[in-house]
C-alpha cells in the first residue's frame, strides 16, 4: 500500500497564523508557508506520524476508496454527504416526459479557480467511476481564457505566483469539480482557469472578473458560479469601495440574467491576514472577506457534520511532544449525529464570518442580528467544511497531492472551499426542477434565504459542547476582553483557539458565524422550485 502524505493544503497567511497563535504554535503541526496571493484553499489533514495506518486499528475513523486507512479523522464520500443533507432525497422531475432524479440536469455550474489543474478531466472521471459508475460520463471542460498555464507539475519557488502557486490550487480545483459534481452528477461543469492567484488590484482579481464577465455572456441564464477564493476586506487599503464596486457590476450583470454567485466566508475565523511580507501579517480586530461579503454574492460558511459519531475530547491538546496525535483529544464515540460551527482547534481553522467594513446592511438583511451593527453580515448559508469529517478527493496533479506519484490518490478535505461548490450546486438542483416546470432559474438567493427560506428549510445551528476537555481559554489569557472561557470542545463561534481576536457567537436563528444554518436540501429545493 502506498503511503499517503495528508498535508496542510491551506498556505496563505500560515506565518500569520502561527505568529498570532503566539505560544500555542509550537503544540500545533505548522501548515505550508507557501504563499499564493487569494485565498480560500483546500485544507486537508496535517503531516503527522500515526495517521496512516497499513490495517485498521481501534483509532481508524477513515478508509478512503481505495483501502488506505486513516486514524483519527473521519471522511464523507458523495453518498454519505448526501444522505445526510438529503440531496438524495429531493423529489424527481420530469425530463423528456420522464420521471427522473433531479441531478442537476440541463444547468452549468462554473469553478472559478487560479490556475485550475492540468489533470482535472481525468482525476473526475475517475472520481466519477469510483462513486457514479452507473451514470453518463461527466459533463465537464476547463478553460484558460488568458491561456494554460501548467507548469508541468513542477514547484521550485516560493513566491505569490507562478508553479508553486499553480501546485496548490491544483488541489481547490479538484476538490471543486469533484464536490459540485457529487451534489449535481448530470450538471455541466466549467472549470474557469485564470492566472495568477496574485495581488489583489493589481492582476489577480481583475483576471479573474475578465474571466468571471467572459463566462456570464458565455453561459445560460441561471448559472451559478462558486468562488472559493478570498481576500480580507481590509487588505484593499483605502480604495476598497471603489475597487470592489467595480468588482460589483460584474455581479450585478450576472444576477440581472437569473445567474448565482457563491463564496467561501473563509477558513481563518474572524483573524484577517494583510499583504505585508507576502501575508504574513494580520489585523488586531475580527475581519470579514471579499468577494463573500459583496451583497451581490451568497457568502457560505462552515460547519462540522458529525454523521455517525461524536467527538468526546478530554484534553485541548490535539498533538503529544513528539508530534503524534493525541488520543484523548481525538477520541470519538461511533454513533450520533450532529452540527456544530465550524471551529477545529487543532489547526486552528474555523469559518470566516462577521460584519463588511465595506458594505452598508442590503434591505433584505435588515433586522438579523441587530446587536452587530449596520454593516452585511455574512455567511448567508452554510455547509460541511470540517477536516475532521472532511471528503474524499482523488487528485493526480503535482507531488503535493498525488503522493508522489503520476497516478494519483485518494486523499480528503475540509474548509469553506469544500462548502462552496456543493451549495452552488444544490441551487443547481432548485433550477433544475423549476426548468422541468416551465419556469425562470430561481435568481438571486440571498433575498429567498432572508425572506423565510432560511428560517424554514434549513437546520439551525446553535452551540455545542463535545467532550470533557478542561475549560481553559480565558479570554484574558490571549489579550481578548470579554467572557471567552470555553474548552477545545465548546464550538460555540469563530475564534480561533488561543488566537487575541475576537470572534462572533453562534447562536440561535442566523449568526454571523453559519448564517441561517445548512438546507435541508428536499425543503430547501422545494421551496424554492414552487415559486412563481
Amino acid at each position: 500500500m502506498r503511503k499517503r502524505r495528508l498535508a496542510f493544503g491551506a498556505a496563505v497567511g500560515a506565518a500569520a497564523l502561527v505568529a498570532a497563535m503566539g505560544a500555542a504554535a509550537s503544540a500545533a503541526p505548522v501548515p505550508s508557508t507557501a504563499h499564493t496571493g487569494l485565498v480560500a484553499l483546500p485544507i486537508s489533514a496535517p503531516r503527522v506520524p500515526g495517521l496512516i495506518t497499513a490495517h485498521r486499528t481501534a483509532s481508524t475513523d477513515c478508509v478512503l476508496p481505495d483501502g488506505t486507512t486513516v486514524s483519527f479523522f473521519h471522511c464523507y464520500t458523495p453518498q454519505q454527504i448526501r444522505a445526510a443533507y438529503g440531496v438524495s432525497a429531493v423529489a424527481p422531475i420530469s425530463v423528456g416526459g420522464h420521471t427522473v432524479p433531479n441531478l442537476g440536469q440541463g444547468q452549468t455550474i462554473v469553478l472559478v479557480d487560479s490556475y485550475g489543474s492540468p489533470t482535472a478531466a481525468a482525476d473526475l472521471q475517475h472520481f466519477h467511476d469510483t462513486f457514479f459508475p452507473s451514470l453518463p460520463a461527466p459533463s465537464f471542460e476547463q478553460i484558460f481564457p488568458q491561456g494554460n498555464p501548467q507548469f508541468h507539475n513542477t514547484c521550485h519557488s516560493n513566491g505569490l505566483s507562478g508553479p508553486c502557486a499553480a501546485a496548490l490550487w491544483s488541489g481547490e480545483a479538484t476538490l471543486d469539480i469533484e464536490w459540485a459534481y457529487s451534489i449535481a452528477p448530470l450538471a455541466h461543469i466549467v472549470l474557469l482557469a485564470v492566472p495568477p492567484a496574485e495581488t489583489l488590484g493589481v492582476q489577480g482579481f481583475p483576471n479573474l472578473f475578465k474571466a468571471i464577465s467572459g463566462e456570464i455572456a458565455a453561459t445560460p441564464p441561471g448559472t451559478v458560479f462558486s468562488m472559493s477564493l478570498a481576500a480580507t476586506e481590509q487588505a484593499f487599503g483605502g480604495a476598497a469601495a471603489v475597487q470592489t464596486a467595480r468588482f460589483d457590476k460584474v455581479f450585478q450583470a450576472g444576477l440581472a440574467k437569473h445567474d448565482n454567485f457563491f463564496a467561501a466566508a473563509g477558513d481563518f475565523g474572524s483573524l484577517g491576514i494583510s499583504k505585508r511580507h507576502k501575508e504574513t501579517g494580520t489585523f488586531p480586530g475580527p475581519s470579514a472577506w471579499w468577494p463573500a461579503t459583496s451583497p451581490f454574492v451568497v457568502a457560505v460558511g462552515g460547519t462540522q457534520l458529525q454523521d455517525g459519531w461524536t467527538w468526546n475530547p478530554s484534553s485541548n491538546d490535539p498533538f503529544t511532544s513528539t508530534g503524534a496525535p493525541n488520543p484523548a483529544y481525538w477520541a470519538s464515540t461511533g454513533s450520533g449525529f450532529s452540527q456544530a460551527v465550524w471551529n477545529e482547534s487543532f489547526g486552528p481553522f474555523g469559518t470566516g464570518g462577521g460584519a463588511s467594513v465595506i458594505y452598508l446592511r442590503p434591505s433584505w438583511q435588515q433586522g438579523v442580528d441587530p446587536g452587530f451593527g449596520d454593516h452585511r453580515l455574512v455567511p448567508d448559508t452554510s455547509w460541511n467544511a470540517a477536516v475532521n469529517g472532511g471528503v474524499d478527493v482523488f487528485i493526480t496533479a503535482y507531488p503535493q497531492f498525488n503522493c508522489g506519484n503520476t497516478t494519483g490518490c485518494w486523499t480528503f478535505f475540509g474548509g469553506t472551499s469544500a462548502a462552496t461548490p456543493q451549495t452552488a450546486a444544490l441551487v443547481a438542483l432548485v433550477n433544475a426542477a423549476r426548468t422541468a416546470q416551465g419556469k425562470q432559474p430561481i435568481g438571486f438567493l440571498d433575498p429567498l434565504l432572508y425572506g423565510g427560506v432560511g428560517a424554514a428549510d434549513y437546520t439551525d445551528i446553535v452551540p455545542k459542547h463535545y467532550g470533557s476537555a478542561p475549560k481553559n481559554f480565558a479570554g484574558a489569557e490571549v489579550g481578548v476582553g470579554g467572557p471567552v472561557f470555553k474548552s477545545a470542545g465548546d464550538l460555540q463561534d469563530n475564534q480561533l483557539w488561543q488566537v487575541p481576536v475576537a470572534g462572533y457567537p453562534t447562536t440561535t436563528g442566523y449568526d454571523a458565524t453559519t448564517g441561517w444554518g445548512t438546507p435541508t436540501a428536499p425543503a430547501f429545493v422545494s421551496a424554492l422550485a414552487v415559486m412563481p
